[in-house]
C-alpha cells in the first residue's frame, strides 16, 4: 500500500553568527542562533514497501547530489528497510541565500520516513545521521529558536520569540559557503575569540531576556558580512535600503546572499516592501514576506503535515507511527 504525504520544508535565518578558530578537523568553531521562518519548500512523498529500494525524484532544478535522496537513503539503512520512495521537490526557498533549504529538506525527509515506515527512530540518531549530511540538518529536527555551538550541531533550546514579521531579499546572487569560509582567513587560532565570544553572549542574554529579535538586533553580528560584502557590494546597498525603509533590524543569513529585516508590524513591513519594489537596488531582486517560527508552531506543522500516519493522541517527538508494530 502506497503511502503519501504533502510536507512544507521551513527555512531559517541566523540571528547571530560569529566565526571562530578552525578546529583540527577542518571545521570551524561557531557560535549561533538560529530562527526557523515561514518561508518553505514543497515536499510531495510517495511510499511504498519494496523488496529493494529505489529512489524517485522529480526536481525541476536538477539540483546536483541533492540531499532528499541522501537522506532517504541514510534513514532507510539505519531502519534497515526496503523501499520504493518517489520525492517531488518545488524549491521556493532561494538556493546558496543562506536560508538552510536544502537542509530543510533532509531533515523533512529524516523526520517523515520513520512514520511512513512504521518506524521508531530516536532524536539522538536522527541528529546523528543529519550530521553527517549538514550542519544545520539538526537544527531542522526541532526548529524554533536554538543555540549553536561546535560545527552547529550542538544546540541548545532559547525561549520563543515574538512573532516579529519579516523580510526576507534574495538578491539572486548564490554565495559559495566553503570559500566565504576561507576569505574569512580564520586558522587555528584567533585572538578575537574571546571578545567576540563575549558579545555573543551579550546577545543572546538580551535576546532570551526581552524575547525579541527586534531588541536584541543592536547587539547581533555576523562575521560573514564583512567579506561577502566586500564581494558584492548589492548585498551592502541591500541591507542599507532595508534600514532606510524602518526595519528595526537588519542582517544578513547564514554566509549570504539573502538579507533579513524585522519590522514592528505587518502595517510598517507591507510600507516597507511597496516602496523598496520599487527602488533601483532591489531591482531583481525577490523580496518575501514571512513570519518567525516558533518550536510549538514548527512542531505542530509537522503533527499537521503527518496527522494520517501518526499514532492517536501522540505527543511525543520524533514523532510516533500509527504503522509501528
Amino acid at each position: 500500500m502506497t503511502r503519501a504525504v504533502r510536507l512544507q520544508s521551513p527555512a531559517k535565518i541566523n540571528l547571530d553568527l560569529r566565526v571562530l578558530h578552525k578546529r583540527p578537523d577542518g571545521f570551524h568553531e561557531l557560535r549561533t542562533v538560529f530562527q526557523t521562518i515561514s518561508l518553505a519548500d514543497a515536499i510531495d512523498i510517495e511510499y511504498e514497501p519494496s523488496r529493494r529500494t529505489e529512489l524517485m525524484l522529480d526536481d525541476p532544478l536538477a539540483i546536483p547530489d541533492n540531499l532528499v535522496l541522501r537522506a532517504a537513503r541514510s534513514v532507510l539503512d539505519a531502519m534497515k528497510v526496503r523501499a520504493r520512495i518517489r520525492f517531488r521537490l518545488r524549491k521556493r526557498v532561494p538556493m546558496g541565500g543562506g536560508l538552510g533549504g536544502g537542509s530543510s529538506n533532509a531533515a523533512a525527509v529524516l523526520l517523515a520516513l520513520p512514520v511512513l515506515a512504521g518506524r521508531e527512530l530516536s532524536l539522538e540518531t536522527l541528529s546523528a545521521l543529519g550530521a553527517e549530511l549538514g550542519n544545520d540538518v539538526p537544527f531542522f529536527l526541532t526548529g524554533g529558536a536554538m543555540l549553536g555551538v561546535g560545527r552547529g550541531t550542538e544546540l541548545y533550546a532559547l525561549p520563543d520569540l515574538a512573532q516579529e514579521p519579516i523580510l526576507v531579499v534574495s538578491p539572486g546572487v548564490p554565495v559559495a559557503t566553503g570559500p566565504a569560509y576561507q576569505a574569512l582567513g580564520r586558522s587555528l587560532t584567533f585572538n578575537e575569540s574571546s571578545r567576540s565570544i563575549n558579545d555573543f553572549q551579550a546577545f543572546v542574554r538580551t535576546l532570551s531576556e526581552r524575547r525579541s529579535a527586534a531588541a536584541a538586533c543592536a547587539l547581533s553580528a555576523n562575521d560573514f558580512e564583512t567579506v561577502v560584502f566586500g564581494q558584492y557590494p548589492q548585498i551592502k546597498k541591500i541591507q542599507g535600503g532595508l534600514r532606510k525603509a524602518g526595519a528595526a533590524g537588519v542582517r544578513m543569513t547564514g554566509s549570504g546572499s539573502a538579507v533579513f529585516a524585522i519590522f514592528g508590524s505587518e502595517t510598517e513591513r507591507e510600507r516597507a516592501r511597496k516602496v523598496l519594489e520599487g527602488g533601483r537596488v532591489f531591482r531583481g531582486c525577490r523580496i518575501m514576506p514571512a513570519g518567525l517560527l516558533h518550536r510549538a508552531a514548527y512542531q505542530n506543522l509537522w503533527r499537521r503535515q503527518l496527522r494520517d500516519h501518526l499514532a492517536p493522541g501522540d505527543a511525543l517527538w520524533p514523532l510516533r507511527s500509527r504503522y509501528a508494530r
